[in-house]
């Protein structure tokens, strides 16, 4: 219930339990449970008071109400007699959090802080479960603050929320050799704004459950009119070869402050020092009346061996450990807590110049102070800022605790920072596996990369391979992927020796045919083995309708002989044609063939460089012309002999575009071949000349009824070869400017260890989709475009 005094709980859910008798069934005992947890936010530490009814609950077989829980009953129905009234915190208002730990629960209470008095906001608690009650106390601190931020989400997201502890529940959840549950409960945390305190003395009574924070603490006494003033102690220690120092800084209340620097006339190590200072520190303090004292050091070895976080292996250590055991018990209050170096300067300092005020006891020195260089007023000095890392924002916070003055810029640190650990002054990222990896700025992550990637052990891995190596080696900066992606795209080997590109670029344009003997395609095919007159080329024609294929074996592939050929085999036989199709050999771009063609009207149409595709048809009958020379040879200089016969095999083979033989399509009926003499067909047998004149003029009257059906299938034909081919597109565009590889020409004999493209050329005009004009990087145009089946983009 909400009213302007604060959230009160419900009278009618109390008074339930109030007027409830004693149970004397298990689902008594589970309407007990339930009513205790609709009230739960009311009730500190309600996880410890139900402990007995979870007892009795574990038995339903053997159900008894024993002692122990009619003790636990009254209890509660007692404090809910005077219930805390909760208060309502401010939007945007410090939260402060407070935990407690016991054998069986973990609890919390979330406060607010108001005209110097404390009021609760909500209680959490939850019972150990499983391991969790084998959990380590710091652990199980760690857990009731994870349970408390997941169930309290809005007040944890909305406010900043101080954790007030006397245990150094940070440092041990940042430290590299945490668990793996520590490090992830760490990083589930610092997505919020938390803070750590030491703890000061509750100033409500409702928050008296919380005195302890562990179930193994001592006592910690109530505020009242003997509570001793807080003092604080900075403790620090330094050695060197011969022997060590200790600083000490005392500060008590009214403004007292005592400064010592101590020489340790005999050899320590550093952490020796440190526990001299310490010592040292304990005993001064005491003499000077500190009752309640605060110890801070920035060695988090001693912090952690105190609070017995870290084990004691060496003999020495353990005996120190011991003796300020002993201190300490002096003490009305004592905690230890470590702190980042900066926080701890005075004493560091301390103890630097007790380590090295060897042979001055009976000197006298002068301290002075100089407030300018002496370099100031004489020499000017260009100051050149270095460009900021990465890791500074997160090293200031873990070494310094400083945040940007912005809260989600801060918040961002936090979250970030708590994936971090800082050893001797350098940054280390935690990873989900456990190793530490040594973090890196920008000049030194591009020195390894590429000491990795192209050094003397590189192997121009790609670029998740290189990430991971990087890793593996112990490396780590937060752009690792995309930067070892950009790497590897700009390294000049690896573009040069990629694996060439099969899938098409872009769609297929298919050749569009208007009529029979409109389009003819041209190609040269050779050499061969030189046969009697020297033949050692064909050239080879095919019809674009109906598939017909004109073929002559020459002894050289001049331009008179490509024009010779078109002349004798196609024009005079089959009429001039529209285009002429062919590659961009010199016997078919020459002067003289293209007057000649323009005389003729003949429009000549020019492929790609290295792209046969765009002239498909005659390199599909190409194949089938060698392959079936291959089949047909008895030895080698034979193969022009078997030429007509393997045109005429192609020519009365039904063609799959068309569904009709070339001959049929050609000629209007189909060719009488060997097999129907031999073995004689029904058209033989019933062969008449008189009714062979009527067929054959009514063949040639209806051939426009099958060029029509064949134009058609070939239609669908193409159709399904587009749909084929534009299943496997990855769109690749270039844009004028762009540099570029191109293929190495397949004139050119590329040996094994030659790279297969080769450049880089810049791209400067774009002829249609999927077609430009290159030039090379000093400046000369290539003779004829490219596709850009044959090029790469290149990157610098």
């Amino acid at each position: 219930m909400i009213s302007e005094r604060g959230i009160e709980a419900n009278p009618e859910k109390i008074q339930a339990i109030m007027g409830l008798r004693s149970p004397s069934s298990i689902k008594e005992m589970q309407k007990l449970t339930g009513k205790i947890a609709s009230l739960s936010r009311f009730i500190s530490r309600s996880a410890d008071r139900s402990l007995p009814f979870f007892k009795a609950l574990r038995k339903p077989k053997s159900f008894a109400w024993t002692p122990e829980c009619e003790q636990a009953l009254q209890e509660l129905k007692e404090y809910l007699t005077k219930p805390p009234l909760l208060a309502n915190p401010k939007e945007g208002e410090t939260l402060f959090l407070y935990l407690g730990v016991s054998e069986n629960a973990v609890s919390s209470v979330l406060v607010r802080e108001e005209a110097n008095s404390q009021n609760p906001v909500y209680y959490v608690s939850k019972m150990l479960q499983g391991a969790e009650s084998r959990y380590s106390e710091m652990e199980k601190l760690a857990l009731a603050l994870v349970v408390t931020a997941r169930k309290l989400r809005p007040y944890f997201q909305s406010h900043k929320v101080v954790v007030l502890t006397n245990h150094p529940l940070k440092h041990v959840m940042s430290r590299p050799e945490a668990s793996g549950r520590l490090i992830k409960w760490a990083i589930e945390l610092g997505q919020h704004d938390i803070e750590y305190q030491p703890r000061t003395a509750q100033k409500a009574q409702v928050l008296a459950d919380f005195i302890t924070e562990l179930s193994d603490d001592p006592k910690e006494p109530e505020a009242s009119d003997h509570t001793y003033s807080k003092w604080m102690l900075h403790v620090d220690g330094s050695s060197n070869a011969k022997n060590g120092g200790a600083g000490v800084l005392i500060q008590g209340p009214k403004g007292v402050e005592i400064e010592v620097a101590a020489r340790l006339s005999f050899p320590v190590t550093n952490n020796e020092a440190e526990y001299e200072a310490l010592v040292l520190g304990l005993e001064l303090a005491y003499e000077a009346g500190a009752r309640d004292l605060e110890v801070f050091t920035d060695s988090q070895l001693i912090a952690m061996q105190i609070e017995g976080a870290y084990e004691t292996r060496e003999r020495t250590m353990t005996q120190y450990k011991e003796t300020v055991h002993r201190l300490m018990g002096k003490f009305s209050r004592c905690s230890i807590l470590q702190v980042p170096r900066i926080e701890n300067d005075k004493a560091d300092a301390l103890s630097k110049f007790g380590a090295a005020m060897d042979g001055i006891r009976d000197r006298k020195i002068t301290a002075l102070i100089r407030e300018q260089s002496a370099l100031a007023s004489r020499t000017e000095v260009q100051v050149v800022l270095e460009a900021g890392s990465w890791m500074d924002e997160i090293i200031r916070y873990l070494e310094e605790g400083t945040l940007p003055s912005d809260p989600i810029a801060a918040k961002r640190v936090k979250f970030r920072a708590a994936r971090f650990t800082l050893l001797d002054g350098q940054l280390y990222k935690q990873t989900v596996d456990g190793p530490l990896l040594k973090c890196l700025d920008e000049e030194r992550a591009s020195y390894v990369m590429r000491e990795i990637h192209e050094g003397s052990c590189g192997n121009h891995s790609v670029a998740r391979s290189l990430a991971q190596k990087v890793m593996r080696q112990g490396y780590f900066w937060p752009t690792l992927v995309k930067d070892s992606k950009n790497l590897v795209r700009k390294c000049e080997s690896c573009q040069k020796y990629a694996s060439l590109i099969h899938q098409p670029a872009t769609p297929m344009e298919p050749i569009k045919i208007a009529c029979p003997f409109d389009q003819w395609g041209i190609d040269i095919v050779g050499p061969f083995p030189p046969a009697q007159a020297q033949q050692k080329f064909i050239i080879v024609a095919v019809e674009y309708f109906s598939k017909w294929v004109e073929a002559e074996a020459v002894a050289k592939i001049s331009k008179s002989e490509v024009i010779n050929f078109i002349w004798k085999n196609i024009i005079c036989r089959f009429g001039i044609p529209r285009i002429l199709i062919s590659d961009n050999g010199t016997q078919f771009q020459g002067r003289k063939i293209m007057e000649w063609c323009k005389e003729l009207k003949i429009a000549q149409h020019f492929t790609a460089v290295a792209n046969p595709q765009a002239n498909g048809q005659t390199e599909v009958t190409n194949r089938t012309i060698l392959q079936h020379l291959k089949t047909r040879l008895e030895s080698k200089g034979s193969w022009v002999d078997e030429l007509p016969g393997v045109l005429w095999a192609y020519r009365t083979t039904p063609r799959t575009a068309t569904g009709e033989t070339p001959f049929c399509l050609v000629y209007g009926t189909e060719a009488i071949i060997p097999a129907e003499i031999g073995e004689e067909s029904q058209r033989v047998m019933q062969y008449e000349p008189e009714t062979n004149r009527t067929e054959r003029s009514f063949d040639l009257t209806v051939i426009e009824e099958k060029r029509e059906a064949a134009y058609a299938r070939i239609l669908h034909h193409k159709g399904l070869m587009m749909k084929s081919h534009n299943r496997r597109i990855r769109p690749r565009q270039l844009q004028v400017g762009d540099l570029v590889l191109k293929k190495v020409e397949a004139s050119k004999h590329v040996g094994k260890l030659e790279p297969p493209w080769e450049g880089p050329y810049k791209v400067v005009e774009i002829r249609k989709e999927g077609t430009y004009r290159l030039q090379d990087m000093q400046g000369r145009d290539l003779p004829r475009p490219w596709n850009i089946q044959n090029l790469k983009k290149f990157y610098a």
